[in-house]
C-alpha cells in the first residue's frame, strides 16, 4: 500500500478507501489506484487487516439443503449485497440435520466468521447451537424458518399468508375437494398449514382428515415423497379436485402421479406448489406457484448481517417479511 501511494502520490489512507470500496473518494482516484493494485497483482493481507478491525470479513450461511434452487437462490443474492462491501461467504448444508447443523456452525466459528444466517432445522430455541452463539456472540440472522424465543433478526414470508392465498386460489378456481401435501414441523410447514385451514374455514369448506398427507422429505426427495403421497390420495375413495403442495418440489411428483394415473391437470385435479422454481414454467403442464422472494430475502439477509456486524451498539431483533405473490399457470387454470 505505501508502494501504490509513493508511485501516485497519494496517501496510504486514500489507498486503503479504494480497497475498502469508500464513497469519498473521486472516481479518477479510484481507477488509477485500482490501475496500479492490477499492475502490481497486490491482494490485502486478510489476516494482517482482521488482527486491525477484529472482523474477519467472512458470513457464514448454513441452509438444510444446497441442492435446493431456492438456497441456491438466495446465497447468489447474499453474495451480491456482501461482496462489494469486501466479505466473503462461506456455505454450509446441514442436511436436515440438528445434530450435523450444529457440527457446521462448530466449524464456522472455529474460523471466526463476523456473523452466520441460518435456515436452521432446530426445533427449540434452547438448543445447543443457539447456546454456543450466544456464549460466542456471534450475531445470527435467522433465515426462510422463524424459531421462538432465539434473540435474533428474521428474515423470511408470512408462511400462514402464502396457505392461505394457494388454497384460496383453488377455491376461486372451483375446487372444493381441496387436498394438501404437507412440509416438515418448522415453520413454513405449520404456517401453510394453518393458513390452509383458515381458507377452507372461511368458506365453509370441510375436507377429510386423510386430505392432509405428510411426506418424509421436501427437499432433496422432495418429487418422490411428492409422488407418494398424490398416489395416497389418489387412491381414496373420494379423490381431491385440487391440491395444495407445500412447494414446488412436492408438486412436481404430484404431478407425475396424477399423469400415471391418465388423469388430466387442471380439468380433473388443479395442483399449486410454492417457491416458483426455476423451469416450473417449462413442465408439460406448467405450474402455478406462490413466489416467495428468494433474491429479496437473501438481500435482506445479508443486510441485517452486516447491520448488526457494523453497529457499535447493540440492535434490538427485528423481522423483515418481504412480499409474496401468486404466479397463476396452466396448473390451475380451469
Amino acid at each position: 500500500m505505501k508502494d501504490i501511494a509513493r508511485d501516485l502520490n497519494v496517501s496510504v489512507v486514500t489507498v486503503s478507501k479504494v480497497l475498502r470500496n469508500h464513497s469519498d473518494i473521486s472516481p479518477e482516484t479510484t481507477e488509477r489506484v485500482l490501475q496500479r493494485i492490477r499492475e502490481l497483482n497486490y491482494r490485502p493481507n486478510v489476516a494482517a487487516r482482521s488482527l486491525v478491525t477484529g472482523r474477519s470479513f467472512i458470513l457464514g450461511l448454513v441452509v438444510p439443503d444446497l441442492t435446493h434452487p431456492f438456497f441456491g437462490e438466495i446465497a447468489k443474492a447474499i453474495t451480491s449485497v456482501s461482496r462489494p462491501r469486501g466479505y466473503s461467504l462461506v456455505i454450509a448444508s446441514a442436511e436436515d440435520d440438528p445434530d450435523l447443523e450444529l457440527a457446521e456452525v462448530e466449524a464456522l466459528l472455529a474460523r471466526q466468521v463476523d456473523a452466520i444466517i441460518l435456515a436452521s432445522s432446530q426445533t427449540s430455541a434452547q438448543a445447543t447451537l443457539f447456546q454456543r452463539l450466544e456464549e460466542r456472540r456471534t450475531p445470527i440472522v435467522l433465515m426462510d424458518r422463524a424459531l421462538s424465543g432465539v434473540k435474533a433478526d428474521f428474515v423470511g414470508v408470512d408462511d400462514e399468508q402464502v396457505g392461505w392465498m394457494a388454497t384460496n386460489h383453488l377455491i376461486e378456481r372451483g375446487c372444493r375437494r381441496i387436498a394438501h401435501i404437507r412440509g416438515p414441523e418448522i415453520s413454513p410447514g405449520i404456517g401453510r398449514f394453518l393458513g390452509y385451514r383458515k381458507a377452507l374455514a372461511q368458506h365453509q369448506i370441510e375436507v377429510p382428515l386423510h386430505y392432509v398427507v405428510k411426506t418424509p422429505s421436501a427437499d432433496d426427495r422432495g418429487s418422490e415423497s411428492g409422488y407418494d403421497a398424490m398416489r395416497e390420495l389418489l387412491a381414496s375413495q373420494t379423490p381431491p379436485d385440487g391440491v395444495f403442495c407445500f412447494n414446488d418440489e412436492l408438486a412436481i411428483g404430484a404431478l407425475r402421479a396424477i399423469f400415471e394415473a391418465n388423469l388430466r391437470v387442471p380439468e380433473d385435479i388443479a395442483v399449486i406448489g410454492v417457491g416458483n422454481m426455476r423451469q416450473t414454467d417449462l413442465l408439460r403442464v406448467p405450474l402455478t406457484t406462490i413466489d416467495q422472494s428468494s433474491a429479496k430475502m437473501g438481500e435482506q439477509a445479508a443486510l441485517s448481517a452486516l447491520k448488526i456486524i457494523e453497529s457499535k451498539s447493540a440492535i434490538a431483533p427485528t423481522s423483515i417479511l418481504v412480499p409474496v405473490r401468486l404466479i397463476e399457470r396452466a396448473s390451475t387454470a380451469r
